[in-house]
């Protein structure tokens, strides 16, 4: 597993919400953590999990621990996981799917709450379009961050829904205020439903 540097002056007990991001994949799973207070985002780390070569049953142990192992290093009070895309190739996109089967069981075994964005509304809610590259995404979560520099593509996705999951959030938590009639709805799909 490789990490990219946490932060030293993130406030570990400071009461704000530390959102744990998953960009899953079968050979090179990416993580970011983040804490949300009131309207600030902090960096607290990221970094990938790599599986390797070998027989698939072992590669998703990999992930598997990888994943809790994270969970259970930045106790995150949520986590986020990228929804799988559907690839020209079917046989990738079962193993994608395998792999983030495996990334939700660990998150789940730490009794997390787990969310789900599409690859679109992570690029629109950080770069502000749903077309974005790979490029603009960790450009954009390095800004938002003020991260010294880029993290690798696989972390920039992770910490992109990790971001994408903190301002859904808080886009749902100023309409309930607003409207108390509409509280216990959640964010589905960029819309709120009951």
């Amino acid at each position: 597993m490789s990490t990219f540097v946490p932060d030293p002056k993130v406030d570990m007990y400071n009461p704000g919400m530390i959102i744990l991001g998953i960009d899953p994949g079968l050979r090179t799973t990416g993580f970011g953590v983040i804490q949300k207070v009131g309207n600030k985002l902090r960096y607290i780390a990221s970094g990938t999990i790599k599986s390797g070569e070998g027989d698939l049953p072992q590669r998703l142990k990999v992930i598997l621990d990888g994943v809790a192992q994270v969970a259970a290093t930045y106790k995150p009070d949520c986590a986020v996981i990228e929804k799988v895309f559907v690839n020209v190739n079917p046989q990738s996109t079962l193993l994608l799917g395998q792999a983030r089967g495996a990334a939700i069981c660990a998150l789940v075994t730490h009794e997390l709450k787990v969310a789900e964005y599409s690859p679109t509304q992570l690029k629109q809610a950080v770069v502000g379009t749903g077309r974005a590259t790979k490029a603009q995404v960790q450009d954009m979560v390095a800004r938002l961050l003020a991260l010294p520099g880029l993290p690798g593509t696989d972390a920039a996705d992770a910490l992109g829904i990790a971001i994408c999951h903190a301002n859904s959030q808080a886009t749902l938590a100023i309409v309930t205020n607003a409207h108390p009639a509409l509280s216990g709805l959640r964010m589905k799909r960029g819309r709120l439903v009951g």
